[in-house]
């Protein structure tokens, strides 16, 4: 059995087995798994008609859209709801690719998972100019000041993380985005990896769009997606034609998930009843990464500082705690990355190896194709854990 006080939260963790690869994905709490269950329970259809499961489907769609423009500090009809943060992406990089002109610019930052990369690097095949906005490695930290000479009147998008997948760093967006605004450019924020960690607020980056993914945030297999409120009229949909230009439906081709949708809910629940002391609305979301913050934090140093003192550990990443999030990537001398994840596995340990789809980090560390180890904490996660890894790798042969 789990030592974690949550696992009387989350089924999977009594396993005993240390769930620490939570970047791809966290585990769900019973509230999500009960409030998918009822939902089917009661009727699985689709939207707008009279009879009661299509009433409840359609007050489950609404008020999953409610509640995660309260997540992220927008209005209900500035989100986007879909099957992922990607496959959103994809259909925004669609719409800009019959806005934007040749020789207009895109910025990504290297920190980019691939998803708020490759979107944007489709543009060049129509004549966009992509420039990369370095990191500063080994510690992979995103200067705005090295964004600022990449910027011109051509910008039209900045494409930046609120934390990178592969080495954790949590970059100043609202610096990045006061810069891009300055040119006239848009800003797009992947909150993926941010959002279990940090309550994202759209208003504070000063973000245009922003994307994140519930199935991160203890939910579901989820994408969702904001879009200022102002630009939804002005971008084109691949959309059925009495959908209208300024509905976020634009953006949501085909039935809706209702039952992930219900999860979701579920999943907020948690957030707010077991690490937010029951408060609702925002204020509740607060509470609750304010605890989130407060778990996690002492086991983000005492990881941090094991890694860093390890003899075979080469650590990747800004080597305190400020600046970034509890996700270490790392390689192990002697052993492949794939090597360390099978033997950690075989010990009760889950971890990732590869690129874990964060390319431009792994090329720039010159990792590719291997890639490296990443160890990705929550706040449900133990020092039990902590010390199962270190146990693990100090047994490498």
């Amino acid at each position: 059995m789990s030592s974690s006080p949550f696992a009387a939260h989350f089924p999977a963790l009594r396993s005993g087995f240390s769930f620490l690869d939570n970047a791809a994905g966290a585990q769900v709490p019973s509230h999500t798994i009960e409030a998918i269950s009822q939902f089917l329970s009661g009727g699985s259809c689709n939207v707008g008609m009279p009879y009661p499961a299509s009433v409840r489907a359609t007050e489950v769609k609404a008020q999953a859209r409610a509640a995660t423009a309260e997540f992220l500090h927008c209005l209900p009809e500035e989100v986007m709801l879909g099957t992922s943060a990607t496959a959103l992406t994809f259909q925004l990089g669609r719409a800009f690719s019959r806005l934007f002109q040749p020789g207009d610019e895109v910025v990504i930052s290297e920190l980019e998972h691939e998803s708020n990369a490759s979107p944007w690097r489709a543009l060049e095949a129509q004549g966009a100019v992509v420039k990369v906005w370095r990191a500063r490695w080994p510690e992979g930290r995103l200067e705005p000041a090295d964004l600022r000479p990449l910027l011109s009147p051509r910008t039209r998008l900045v494409a930046v993380t609120a934390a990178a997948n592969s080495v954790g760093t949590m970059p100043d967006v609202a610096a990045a985005a006061e810069l891009a605004h300055s040119v006239g450019a848009w800003v797009i924020v992947d909150a993926v990896h941010a959002s279990p960690h940090q309550l994202p607020d759209v208003k504070a980056w000063g973000a245009d769009f922003a994307v994140f993914s519930p199935y991160k945030v203890f939910g579901p297999h989820l994408g969702c997606m904001y879009v200022r409120h102002e630009l939804l009229p002005r971008l084109p949909a691949d959309k059925l034609w009495f959908v209208p230009d300024d509905s976020p439906q634009k953006f949501e081709p085909g039935t809706a998930n209702h039952e992930g949708l219900a999860g979701w809910l579920g999943s907020l629940r948690y957030v707010r009843e077991v690490l937010g002391d029951g408060q609702s609305g925002r204020a509740g979301l607060e509470q609750a990464f304010r605890r989130i913050e407060s778990l996690e934090r002492p086991l983000l140093e005492s990881t941090l500082e094991r890694l860093l003192s390890h003899e075979r550990v080469k650590l990747y990443g800004i080597p305190e705690p400020k600046g970034r999030a509890a996700t270490f990537c790392f390689n192990v001398r002697g052993a492949s990355p794939r090597g360390v994840a099978e033997h950690l596995a075989r010990n009760g340990v889950g971890v990732a190896a590869g690129h874990y789809y964060a390319t431009l980090a792994m090329q720039a560390l010159t990792l590719m194709p291997e890639g490296a180890v990443r160890v990705s904490l929550l706040h449900y996660n133990t020092r039990e854990d902590v010390d199962r890894l270190f146990s693990a790798l100090d047994s490498l042969p």
